[in-house]
């Protein structure tokens, strides 16, 4: 019964973006409002869920957003933005674009959330889309399901790494295996099912690429721009900063000062920070520009992207409903005597929590809890257990996720084309991830 009541909201939701045209936050928060009675949560409780759910969802991404989007828009303005993309054109070429913007996507998602990966990249990849002439979806799928690849399977992201300690499996033997993993699964759910999905539905491939949330396009001289490798450092000092703080974090002796001294530094906030403010002397006072210039840059961006914040606190309202309406519990008591192998025990019981809930992290958590008995009745290698579980956590991203909103916003898309192409790529990502781990199973 619940789960119907999931699909009605999705479908109440739907039909007021669609058919209404009704604005997308406020459709997010009359669902959510509307679910919550259903779902009998006490009406003097849901104003309260919905607040924690858009605090929930916001606590988190707006410093990032915040501070991403004034850094991206400063590398932008100064030309880096133009350096970098040209640079890989000439180095790459047409043809081979995709391979370089994968191989960026990998080693930035190694250190970054997917939500800040996509903040990082979108700016430099919506130039090259530019200069090739080529459709912004082209090159922003296979970077998009890079970054969620990273997410689901590598540490040190936050619930590939919970759950290796749930499930008592070895981090390297996670990490290696993810990393086999990741391999197919990027090639078949990104350019693969990419030019897959371009010539099925070449109608959401737009050539008109001007983006709101990205600004208006400059041209420059190349010439006038800053060098390669300072435009480079700028754009991946978050990168630099977290990937640094997760290394020491192994090897430094826990509790130590300077251990907590850079765990702060490499905090994603703190790291945006510090990272901004060396992009306002690189990109800005390092080219000759005044601090009102910089600042106008600065405000400007956080202008573009305020209704897509409001639209990722909605998301996160929403969410925030199911969850205490008691969904999770509910999938929880359905899957409590499943019956099946234990590797796609763990991925199906990942896969629909994530369906009904949303984030990928809780569904990853709820999911490993579940399935842990499972493994005292079968030999399975606890790594594989944690891919499979990761693999399911990532399928079918939809309405209730954050990740899907941005996609929508930063693509340019309308609902149905973020269905069409968001959703069904990260289904694919999810099988595909779940058929490589079985066929290591097979040799591990």
């Amino acid at each position: 019964m619940k789960l119907l009541i999931v699909a009605c909201a999705v479908a109440v939701l739907i039909f007021l973006i669609v058919k209404v045209k009704l604005n997308t936050f406020v459709s997010l928060i009359i669902t959510s409002i509307l679910a919550a009675l259903v779902l009998q949560i006490p009406p003097d409780k849901i104003p309260t869920t919905i607040e924690n759910g858009i605090g929930g969802q916001l606590g988190h991404l707006a410093i990032i957003f915040g501070f991403g989007s004034m850094l991206g828009k400063l590398v932008s303005d100064s030309g880096g933005g133009h350096r970098i993309a040209m640079t890989l054109i000439r180095h790459f070429g047409r043809k081979r674009i995709q391979i370089a913007v994968v191989l960026a996507s990998f080693v930035i998602g190694l250190a970054l959330f997917f939500e800040v990966g996509l903040v990082v990249l979108l700016p430099i990849i919506f130039v090259i889309a530019r200069e090739l002439d080529m459709p912004l979806m082209y090159l922003g799928i296979p970077m998009a399901a890079t970054l969620n690849v990273t997410h689901a399977f590598l540490p040190p992201h936050p619930a590939p790494t919970a759950i290796t300690a749930t499930l008592g499996a070895s981090m390297g033997q996670v990490l290696i295996y993810g990393i086999i993993v990741s391999i197919p699964t990027i090639i078949v759910a990104g350019p693969l099912f990419n030019s897959f999905l371009h010539r099925v539905c070449p109608s959401m491939y737009h050539e008109n690429i001007d983006v709101a949330v990205l600004g208006d396009f400059k041209e420059f001289e190349e010439k006038d721009t800053p060098g390669f490798w300072i435009s480079v450092l700028t754009s991946m000092m978050p990168v630099v900063l977290i990937a640094v703080a997760t290394i020491c974090s192994f090897i430094l002796p826990k509790g130590a000062l300077v251990t907590k001294v850079i765990e702060f530094i490499g905090a994603p906030d703190i790291a945006m920070l510090l990272s901004l403010i060396f992009a306002v002397w690189s990109m800005g006072y390092a080219r000759g520009k005044k601090m009102p210039e910089i600042a106008g840059s600065m405000a400007e961006s956080v202008k573009q992207i305020a209704m897509m914040l409001l639209i990722l606190g909605g998301g996160g309202a929403f969410k925030q409903v199911l969850v205490d309406g008691g969904i999770s519990d509910y999938i929880s008591t359905l899957f409590a005597h499943i019956n099946m192998p234990p590797l796609i025990a763990a991925w199906l019981v990942a896969a629909v929590l994530r369906v009904c809930l949303g984030s990928a992290t809780v569904a990853s958590l709820t999911a490993a809890g579940l399935v842990a008995p499972l493994m005292a009745m079968s030999p399975v290698n606890p790594a594989l257990m944690v891919l499979a579980v990761g693999a399911g956590s990532v399928v079918a991203d939809h309405v209730n996720d954050a990740g899907f909103w941005m996609i929508k916003e930063y693509f340019g898309l309308s609902l149905k084309e973020t269905f069409m192409s968001w959703t069904t790529v990260t289904t694919v990502l999810s099988v595909t991830g779940l058929a490589a781990v079985l066929l290591l199973s097979l040799v591990v």
